[in-house]
């Protein structure tokens, strides 16, 4: 146990005391048998680039692959280029190409699962772009995938969001995109709480006459559509939709807020998992994941009550900069030797928000390195201003 100083909302300081960290225990059977579980995966900055990290920041690529395998060794499938790893806020698609073409490359090699995003983030996001446009952007970025032997994750398109005059524009588009790929896809919803850029999405603000449109898009390609995965924030929308989808297609929760009931489920159903957090809390998802199929619901509870409360503080609003908290933890955890992100996102929370974070962190027992993980907060702490005498 170790102690620091931090700051509260008030601009005081005061003393916090790291807990004994308790090891996750995690099976090595996988993978899970009951439900699903995909964690949306960050990306590591080359922080030694030359390179204008706010207009080209560089990847590493070492640390970025040795992550996913952490994650595939707990039994965890790696949702690939989406907006954890900053698609479309810092992640080209020229440099996702090189991700997603890494990832199923080191997939293959472990046996591990990936699915990779596919939008139009070549395109810009203009009302003079055609639904023409984003039927080529959308078709381009399928065949690299498809062409690399992956599987799809169609994304939300800002470019449709912007061109779009109504609902029958995004069936049309959805429509021809899902005819004709080779294989059934995950669709995604994000919600503009993720990306303003989105609002109005399916062609409707109000959410009922939305998820309308979109569950028709799935009822006209069913055989197309592995599942849906949608990030409202919402607990009720995401069971409302998930009653209404065929029986083919799966629920993906992307609700970083109710997450733990909605994998859990009612006797109506449930949602598998494709979420940014798991990418934060991965050890005590994949835990949770194993509990479920032991039937064992009150080490379930127990495991991921613990992280919610965490999970709510780093996606808290403006949540388009979660990216922050989730990098933050794995710098914390050790899994890259430096805070540094892409974009220069680092700088998208306070210094108030990442103490806070560090503190819920340790609550849940996700710090897997109590020392260390003290030593790199006292780091961030000075960089505030925030002394902390003899380190």
């Amino acid at each position: 146990m170790t102690k620091l100083l931090l700051p509260n909302k008030d601009r005081k300081l005061y003393s916090y005391e790291t807990r004994e960290f308790q090891r996750f225990e995690i099976p090595q059977d996988k993978p899970f048998k009951k439900r699903i579980a995909f964690s949306a995966a960050h990306v590591v900055a080359d922080p030694l680039s030359v390179s204008d990290p706010t207009l080209d920041g560089q990847i590493d690529w070492d640390k970025t692959m040795e992550y996913r395998h952490y994650l595939w060794s707990l039994g965890l499938s790696v949702a690939e280029a989406m907006d954890t790893a900053q698609r479309g806020m810092g992640l080209n698609w020229d440099r996702a190409k090189e991700l997603i073409s890494r990832s199923v490359r080191e997939a293959k090699s472990v046996g591990g699962k990936v699915a990779s995003g596919v939008g139009t983030d070549h395109l810009a996001p203009t009302p003079a772009v055609s639904l023409e446009d984003v039927e080529r952007a959308y078709e381009e970025q399928v065949s690299f995938v498809e062409g690399e032997g992956g599987k799809i994750i169609l994304m939300a398109s800002r470019a449709l969001a912007a061109c779009a005059k109504g609902p029958e524009d995004y069936q049309r588009v959805y429509n021809k995109i899902l005819q004709n790929v080779k294989e059934p896809v995950i669709l995604h919803w994000l919600g503009d709480m993720f990306d303003p850029a989105l609002e109005g999405y399916w062609g409707f603000e109000d959410t009922d006459k939305a998820m309308e449109v979109c569950l028709q898009i799935i009822r006209d390609n069913e055989t197309k559509v592995d599942g849906i995965k949608i990030s409202l924030l919402d607990a009720q929308k995401e069971v409302d939709m998930r009653r209404l989808l065929p029986e083919s297609v799966r629920m993906y929760t992307g609700d970083d807020f109710n997450y733990p009931e909605l994998i859990k489920g009612d006797d109506q159903g449930y949602s598998h998992a494709l979420l940014g957090i798991f990418d934060a809390i991965a050890p005590a998802a994949a835990a949770a994941m194993h509990a479920v199929d032991a039937d064992d619901w009150n080490s379930y509870d127990a495991i991921l009550e613990k992280t919610v409360p965490l999970s709510r503080h780093i996606f808290e609003a403006p949540t388009f900069s979660y990216k922050t908290g989730v990098v933050f933890m794995a710098y914390l955890n050790g899994h890259q030797d430096h805070f540094r992100m892409i974009g220069g996102k680092e700088g998208a929370r306070s210094i108030i928000h990442l103490s806070d974070l560090f503190v819920l962190a340790d609550e849940a027992g996700l710090l897997r390195d109590p020392e260390l993980a003290t030593k790199r907060m006292k780091v961030a702490l000075e960089l505030a201003g925030i002394e902390q005498g003899a380190r």
